[in-house]
């Protein structure tokens, strides 16, 4: 399992404008490589290995490269084939990408070492603090708040300087599998350990188990971006006041990225801690930013990090998370399986066919997480998340359906009603017994238990 740890860094101002030099050679070598891969004809494009082994050429040809670290010089070769690839993996998606471009000194601002070139030295500096050297760099004072595992590997190490001017160490981890957690038993997963979660509309998250988690309040800190931009508007462009505004508005950008960051963390950790079994939709997050309409919050709510988050802590804690398919979720009834076309703006769930009425959100965790298919498949959210997903893995519905009725029951169980599965009407269920958690609460506490 691969993972990574990031650290403040302190630099002396020697070391850090080596760094910022390095940075901008590699900036450089990476543009030439571009250049070379773009001027080669389209039948014989260069291979990462053969532009490797162009190196030692380049750097007797231009002297400057020669002052990289060889396997850092790699590394930045490395870097270039894997946007190549990650270009190509989205073209072949449909979508229209274009080509990748030079890389400008603002946009280029970090340099990584791996396999060699780099030291780790935790016993010098005094306690929270560590050293990293850097070859050709120095030494690199970073603030050593977690200390790295025993049983982990250290693959590869960056230093970055961030926009703010702000500089940070990356280490990229590697896990062997016997030091991983076990994930539960595929035969073990039920209604009580497991939970489908739909990313929604008027919420953040929606869970199939009757949790609603509210939306992150971050008017006040876009109210503060708009001040500072609009001061940045009014600067001469590249002045030096220019830059000390540009900063300002960097670093209200960075204190949103990392308040939400912070609130997914906690969410996630919550999730994989308390459920044997977490499904998620799979969601086209790049269409829907695209799509019009509420681009911002749809920004915000950082679903792609978010999905990316909770499969990274699923199996650092030994929980299975899966993405389903999340078409039609929330159409299908929970209770009975017949769509329902209902607009964006309609949020409550009432089924024409067997009278079953709910949250439209929660109806969609419940119907995705349930059906059935293979291992191979992925998971996804809420009530239909849930019935999806179990679907997913192939364990189909238990007999009786009494996983089912556990679920539905719920709404049930929290009035004080007996839960009687509908045939033809019934009295509607309402949503009164779900249990809504502020975004505040997650943020202040790290758990949005009620």
């Amino acid at each position: 399992m691969e993972h990574s740890h990031r650290y403040h860094a302190y630099p002396s101002d020697e070391v850090a404008a080596a760094a910022e030099h390095h940075i901008n050679v590699h900036r450089q070598l990476y543009n030439h490589v571009r250049w070379d891969y773009t001027n080669s004809p389209e039948d014989d494009k260069p291979s990462e290995y053969q532009q490797n082994n162009k190196l030692p050429e380049w750097k007797r040809r231009w002297s400057v490269f020669s002052e990289l670290h060889s396997k850092a010089a790699q590394a930045t070769v490395a870097r270039f084939h894997r946007n190549l690839s990650n270009l190509r993996k989205k073209k072949e998606k449909g979508h229209n990408v274009g080509w990748l471009k030079r890389q400008s000194p603002t946009e280029y601002r970090s340099v990584t070492y791996n396999q060699s070139g780099f030291d780790l030295d935790n016993k010098r500096g005094r306690d929270g603090y560590a050293y990293v050297r850097f070859s050709k760099i120095g030494w690199v004072k970073i603030r050593y708040h977690r200390p790295l595992p025993d049983h982990a590997t250290i693959k590869e190490v960056t230093l970055k300087k961030e926009r703010t001017g702000e500089w940070f160490v990356s280490f990229s981890l590697e896990t062997d599998e016997e030091h991983v957690p076990e994930k539960p038993a595929l035969d073990t997963l039920d209604a009580s350990n497991s939970v489908g979660i739909d990313l929604g509309i008027l919420n953040y998250i929606h869970t199939s188990d009757g949790k609603t988690v509210d939306w992150l309040d971050l008017e006040d800190e876009y109210e503060r971006l708009r001040r500072e931009q609009r001061k940045l508007s009014r600067k001469e462009h590249r002045s030096n006041n220019y830059e000390k505004q540009r900063r300002k508005v960097a670093k209200v950008k960075r204190k949103i990225r990392r308040k939400v960051l912070d609130y997914q963390h906690k969410l996630t950790t919550w999730l994989v801690k308390t459920y044997d079994a977490v499904f998620v939709e799979d969601l086209d997050v790049a269409g829907m930013l695209q799509a019009d309409g509420n681009a911002r919050n749809k920004q915000d709510a950082a679903w792609g990090q978010f999905i990316t988050l909770l499969e990274y802590k699923g199996d650092l804690y030994g929980t299975h998370v899966v993405q389903v398919e999340p078409r039609g979720t929330t159409k299908e009834c929970a209770s009975c399986g017949v769509e329902t076309a209902k607009p964006i703006w309609v949020r409550e769930h009432s089924c024409p066919a067997c009278g079953f009425e709910t949250d439209r959100d929660a109806n969609a965790v419940v119907r995705r997480s349930l059906t059935g298919s293979k291992i191979a498949c992925d998971f996804a959210t809420a009530m239909n998340v849930l019935q999806r997903g179990f679907s997913e893995l192939g364990l189909g519905w238990p007999e009786s359906t009494s996983f089912e009725r556990a679920l539905l029951s719920r709404d049930h169980e929290r009035r004080g009603a007996p839960f009687e599965r509908p045939v033809e009407t019934v009295t509607a269920t309402d949503t009164a017994g779900f249990q809504r958690v502020s975004a505040s609460h997650v943020v202040e506490t790290g758990s949005p238990a009620p």
